[in-house]
């Protein structure tokens, strides 16, 4: 009884024919006893071992791939032909398990590869990644539009008092940080221009360059960076931070548009907030420009205008503030997206943030590159 209890197996060959015995339970709980008599007999285990399966008791799966290792697959499926005393049922079990054990996926060998190969499959990623994002964006474009043209001919329907909210959060507390920053940059400027034009005998063109510096590009620029790495990473941490929340999907469930409540007031607050903001990032890197001109030069503050008045134009500053709009667009749709792309996780939320800074930077400054390529070939 001990032994029909506990499972074996035995190899008999005193009668002159080699013959295995099964028997007793072959289930998990004498899987470990089992498991060491089937190491010790698989080395003398061949094709002319005939098996007895008549005394075997219970079978589990565990028993089954125990069997399955002791003879080998091909073996198993002949049992069933043979008068091994193994019924349908068992071999149907057994049969269930080589299945799925010739199921499982055996990891391929690394591939050795060259360092050549290395690289261009990386390129070759990172293409892909940007070809991504790329048509997330433009779809992300057309889906905001689309929800600019329902919600512009019905004004019941604009969100002013959310609209209020983020334009007092991207527009008026960034002033002091962007006057600032671009008040020392003139200055930088001023100093810079100072040094290299001294040597020509053409300090006064210091006001010049100035001018044309942050009217043209270091105001709008600037200022986009800087609302770029503020506003951008707020709306994706904001909008990801309600995603990881269930909020936007509760927004849905009430049958409510996630685009129309929180893209719009966001896209349309920092469309008004960048333009104010460039425009007092020029007059703060002119103004620190001009401190330096008055002090370092000795450029009266009369003449500094003046200069400014004869010899720049307005187009200049219409170039300026004509990208702002553009930025602010592309700032927006950024920061939206990634927040929408954000899981259910903390770590979500801070990758997508990471990821709508650098994302928003890389456009502004590519944008900004191509739109002064076409003024330089338009003559503006």
């Amino acid at each position: 009884m001990s032994r029909a209890a506990s499972g074996s197996a035995v190899l008999d060959d005193r009668a002159g024919e080699a013959r295995l015995i099964l028997a007793g339970d072959w289930t998990l709980a004498h899987h470990a006893m089992l498991l060491r008599q089937v190491e010790a007999l698989r080395a003398r285990i061949d094709a002319r071992v005939k098996v007895d399966a008549g005394e075997l008791g219970s079978l589990d799966t565990a028993g089954a791939a125990l069997l399955l290792r002791l003879l080998g697959s091909d073996r198993v499926r002949t049992l069933v032909d043979s008068d091994s005393g193994l019924s349908d049922g068992r071999w149907a079990l057994l049969a269930a398990v080589d299945g799925a054990m010739a199921e499982r996926s055996v990891p391929p060998a690394p591939r050795k590869g060259s360092a050549i190969g290395d690289v261009l499959a990386h390129v070759g990623e990172a293409v892909a990644v940007f070809g991504r994002h790329a048509v997330d964006l433009l779809g992300f474009v057309g889906l905001t539009l689309s929800a600019m043209l329902r919600v512009g001919v019905r004004p019941t329907r604009w969100r002013l008092t959310s609209l209020v909210a983020n334009l007092e959060q991207t527009g008026l507390y960034a002033v002091p940080i962007v006057a600032l920053l671009t008040f020392l940059v003139g200055a930088v400027v001023a100093f810079l221009g100072a040094t290299v034009l001294a040597d020509f005998g053409a300090s006064v063109f210091t006001v010049n360059l100035v001018a044309f510096s942050f009217l043209r590009e270091f105001g709008v620029l600037l200022t986009a960076i800087l609302v770029a790495g503020r506003t951008a990473s707020a709306y994706t941490a904001q909008i990801g931070s309600m995603r990881a929340n269930e909020e936007v999907d509760a927004i849905r469930a009430l049958g409510l548009d996630p685009v129309e409540l929180l893209v719009l007031p966001r896209m349309w607050a920092l469309l008004l907030a960048l333009p104010m903001l460039t425009f007092i990032a020029m007059i703060s890197g002119i103004l620190g420009g001009m401190l330096v001109c008055v002090f370092s030069l000795g450029i009266p503050v009369s003449m500094f205008l003046s200069i400014i008045a004869n010899d720049v134009g307005v187009s200049h500053f219409i170039v300026g503030m004509a990208k702002a709009p553009v930025f602010a667009f592309l700032i927006a749709l950024i920061g939206c997206m990634e927040g929408f792309k954000v899981s259910g996780s903390a770590q979500s939320v801070g990758e997508h943030t990471t990821s709508s800074v650098v994302q928003s930077i890389f456009v502004v400054i590519v944008v900004n590159a191509i739109a002064a390529l076409i003024c330089m070939e338009m003559g503006w």
